[in-house]
Parts: C-alpha cells; structure tokens; sequence
C-alpha cells in the first residue's frame, strides 16, 4: 500500500496492533484541522484527545491511534499515544537519508526555521515545522510527517524547562543544531539566564556523528555554549557582527520595509537584501545563510530566496488598514513577546515615518523580574522616537507607571478595552504596532482591528510608502 505510513509500517515503527489494512497521507492531532486521509493522534492534555475519535472517522480520518480498543475501523492500537507518535518519528527519520536541521533559541526561532526551510526549497524536496510546532507533541509530529524521499528536514525546538531539548533532540538527531540567540524569556523556570543558556546547549547533545553547531558570536554565552558540544560533532560555526564570526555582518542599513546588509562567509563578501525591516532581521539572514553554505547550497540561490522572503503572520506582518476615513498602517508583532524581542519591535517601530504608537501586552513567564523588566522597556520606546504608547494588562501597568505623559496614551486591563482605547487616538497615516505575549490577548486585538466593519485590510506593501 502506498501513502506516508501503511498499517504494516506503523506496526513495525511502534510495535502497536493494526487493525485493518489501510495507508495514510499525513498526520494530525486536532480534528478542526484534521484532512480526509490522516491519521488521527489523540494526545491528552485539558481533554483527552479519545473522546474525539469518532469525530476523526467522521472527517474522513484514514486511521486513528488509540489506546482504547477498536475493532470495527482503521486503527492503530498502542499503549500511550504520544509514545507511539514519538515512534513513528524516530521511525522517519531512519527510513529517510534527509539532512535533517534543528533550531532554538529565546527569539528567532520560527523566523530562522522559515529562513532556512525557503532556501532549502530551492535546492530539494524540504520538509518543516509548520506554524511553531516545537514542544513535546510538535516535534514528533513534524518529524513522523516526512516523507522517505526528504531531502533537507527542517524543526523548530522550543522549551520552558530544562531537559526539554534533550528529550526532542534525542528524537531527531539532527546533522546540524542552530542556537539563534539566548535571551530572557521563561524566566519563571529559570534562575537567570545563564540557565538558560544551558537549556538551550542541550539541543548540542542530539548531534550526530560529524555534526555542525551554529552558534551566536556576539552573544555572552557563546563559550558556555561551546563547551556543550559533544566529542562527535565536527564543527562549531558562528554568525553575527563580531569579527571572528563565519558568517559576519559587516555593513547594515536599516529601512522602514527592509534591509540591506553587506556580509562575509568563507571569506567571499556580498550584498543582501531583506524586504524585512530591523537589526534582528539581519542577524536572522546570517544564521540562515551560514546553515545553507554548511549543507551546500548555492549562495545565489540562497540570496534570491532571501531577498523573496515573506513575513510571518504575527512577527512584523503589515497591513494597511482604511478605518472610517483614516488610513492606518497596523505592524503584527503579536505571535508572543520577551524583553528582546519586544525591543527589536520597538526598534523597528521607530524607522517609520509620521506618528508612532506602540501598544504592548503583558510579556509573561518573566519570573521575579517582571515589574522591571516591563518598566525597562521605556528606554527603547524613548530611543526610538516613539510618539504614543498604549498598554495593556496587569504586568504593563509596571510600564505604563513610568511612561512620561506626553506619551502616554492610557492602560487598559485587557484586549477588548485597549481596542475602545485606541480607536479614538488613531489619526491618517500613523502606524500602529502590537506585541505582546501569546496570553496576552494582543493576537485577538490585531484580529478585532482588521475585522472592523470598515477596515479594508489589505497587506500589500506597496501600499506601505508613507515609511519610505
């Protein structure tokens, strides 16, 4: 039987019990999204993902995993679902000769993964993490999703707790491991961030026999996380601005809607262009270039797939907004939020043209720093010029306390408020930008702005000119 898994490959992958004959052409664990042919995963989590089952078969699921018995459908019966999911992965990634890439890091991740997934593309059949698809399910399910004849495997690998990256980098064994950049994030599982840099080497220990570590340069850890790399690997290499980095940014020039940097890899320099705005964009490209020339890809091919790059819903997506007679120029930066990316956004923010306002949600998993490290956003906010700034929720009141009142534009306890608060501030042509955390609401108050009975979206960039 063809397909991406047959009942008989399932069997030999998990050691679970088939029952009936049947072949499936992908995976999924959630019957919303769920596809005609699929197989279904129950996962147990606030409800247990069973009870969905004859929902699955209803969509048109091709088999189901399950650890209650069935006798009358397709399935796959195993003692513990995600054990079998996490069998099926492990089973992947031994029937395919794909060179299979993983990347953490506190910011950057899903970015970089995009980056390096779209210039792989180009060059073979390529296989990655879809949306943020990096925890304990995410990963297993990516990988138990690729198909035999993959060329280049791409994965994202998050954590809160430390022994996390072990575990998924145990799973994938990748041939090369990339740290983006260590930063404070989940702090309240964390003593400081020296621990977390240490989490995020473990992602190191899952390397491969001659494997490559892409490590920042500029970043205080690069040593700590150096030292982490086991004896098998072959190579560490670096990106960034310092001088000893392989992939070494030297020149930068920073745009409303892009970037132009000129950089140096094996000792060749040249020019790339980003149509992503901000410094972190730029650094992106560097980790992103480095990974393709470690596995082989052409420079030029890797230039063009930079240069086409699109944005990412909720990290910098801009859409042009028509709200009543007034023309606004919403940035999405709401797919979640720590100290430095809420900087980087800022940053970006402050490029743009014309009146500036900045409206930001609580960061949260900050531990006891919290307070500080919301009021500590006030120096990026003056530094870029930032002409209002509206806040929103119970950790940003810690910001909105020391926001001078010329540009303070008022809190609001949560997503539905702050959307009464800031249509009355909005004037033609400002640009509005939202970050915050994932719990935060800011995801809902981007949604709610576009869905405004006259918003118009439309998220072309030539539309974008006011900033150039």
């Amino acid at each position: 039987m063809s397909g991406l898994w047959s009942h008989t490959d399932a069997v030999s992958a998990t050691g679970g019990q088939a029952v009936g004959e049947w072949a499936i052409n992908g995976l999924s664990i959630d019957t919303r999204s769920l596809k005609p042919g699929q197989l279904f995963v129950p996962l147990k989590d606030i409800r247990d993902g069973h009870d969905f089952i004859p929902l699955a078969y209803e969509k048109g699921a091709g088999a189901v995993i399950s650890e209650r018995q069935i006798t009358d459908a397709p399935a796959l019966i195993v003692p513990d679902s995600l054990k079998a999911l996490e069998d099926l992965a492990v089973a992947a990634r031994k029937r395919s000769s794909a060179t299979r890439i993983a990347v953490t890091g506190s910011v950057g991740k899903t970015s970089v993964k995009e980056m390096i997934a779209n210039m792989c593309r180009l060059s073979g059949n390529t296989h990655a993490s879809i949306k943020s698809y990096n925890n304990h399910w995410g990963v297993p399910l990516t990988l138990a999703g690729m198909a035999q004849d993959t060329q280049y495997g791409v994965f994202e690998m998050g954590m809160n707790h430390a022994g996390e990256l072990s575990d998924l980098t145990g799973i994938v064994r990748p041939n090369i491991a990339v740290i983006t950049k260590i930063a404070p994030a989940h702090l309240a599982h964390f003593k400081n961030v020296k621990a977390i840099a240490k989490a995020k080497a473990e992602i190191l220990s899952g390397l491969v026999k001659n494997g490559v570590a892409i490590l920042p340069r500029d970043s205080a850890y690069y040593s700590l996380l150096a030292q982490h790399l086991p004896k098998n690997a072959i190579k560490i290499a670096s990106f960034g601005w310092h001088k000893n980095a392989d992939a070494c940014i030297l020149e930068t020039r920073l745009l409303a809607n892009s970037s132009q940097s000129v950089m140096r890899i094996a000792g060749r320099k040249f020019d790339v262009e980003l149509p992503l705005p901000g410094k972190h964009w730029v650094e992106n490209a560097a980790c992103s270039l480095l990974v393709g020339h470690s596995v082989g890809l052409k420079l030029n091919d890797m230039l063009i797939s930079l240069k086409n790059m699109k944005e990412i819903q909720g990290r910098g997506e801009i859409n042009c907004l028509n709200i009543g007679e007034k023309r606004i120029y919403l940035v999405d930066e709401s797919y979640n939020a720590n100290p430095e990316s809420m900087k980087a956004a800022i940053a970006v923010l402050g490029l743009n043209k014309g009146r500036k306002i900045a409206v930001l949600g609580d960061m949260l998993e900050l531990g006891d720093d919290e307070a500080a490290l919301h009021a500590e956003m006030l120096d990026p906010l003056h530094a870029a010029n930032i002409d209002l700034v509206v806040t929103c929720g119970l950790r940003m009141k810690h910001l909105g306390g020391v926001l001078p009142t010329a540009i303070n534009a008022g809190w609001y306890a949560d997503h539905k408020a702050c959307l009464s608060g800031i249509l009355p501030l909005l004037e033609n042509g400002d640009t509005l930008m939202v970050k915050g955390s994932n719990a935060s609401g800011m995801g809902k108050l981007v949604a709610a702005l576009k869905q405004l009975p006259s918003a118009n979206n439309n998220n072309n960039k030539k539309d974008f000119t006011h900033a150039l």
